[in-house]
């Protein structure tokens, strides 16, 4: 086989059509185009994403990195080294910290993150754990339960 075998199947290329050449081929004088315009006239299309000159979609988005989030999760986060204050066995939630004054805001449902040094049994309960804080506190014997947000 050759590259000039590879021939299109038969009947499936259609000829273009010929325009401008007079009255009898059908599409004389303006070619199919209609009279005026921007969309009659010699190198005629307009360019891609071209919008007849309002500032063009690819213009109003922002050039780099990600979209930014719509509706981000707020949380009330919390780091591990915050709660080995707190005596052991204790229960805790976003309640409890709120009233032990450990945390002064509810920002959203609590995260509990892994910064700081921790060896307190406590039975946390909050809405997310980072992976190394779910790692210290079961290390310590603690529990972590995941409450829905």
């Amino acid at each position: 086989m050759r590259l000039t075998d590879a021939l299109p199947k038969q009947g499936s290329k259609k000829r273009g059509r010929r325009v401008g050449r007079g009255i009898a081929a059908g599409q004389g004088a303006s070619c199919g185009f209609g009279m005026r315009g921007q969309k009659s006239r010699s190198g005629r299309p307009t360019r891609p994403g071209f919008e007849g000159g309002q500032t063009p979609l690819y213009r109003r988005l922002p050039k780099l990195k990600h979209f930014p989030i719509v509706n981000p999760k707020e949380y009330t986060i919390i780091n591990v080294g915050e709660l080995a204050s707190l005596p052991a066995n204790t229960e805790v939630t976003l309640e409890s910290l709120l009233e032990a004054g450990i945390l002064t805001s509810n920002d959203g449902p609590l995260k509990v993150l892994g910064n700081g040094d921790f060896n307190v049994a406590l039975q946390v309960k909050a809405a997310a754990f980072t992976t190394s804080a779910r790692a210290k506190i079961e290390a310590a014997k603690g529990t972590c339960e995941v409450l829905g947000a």
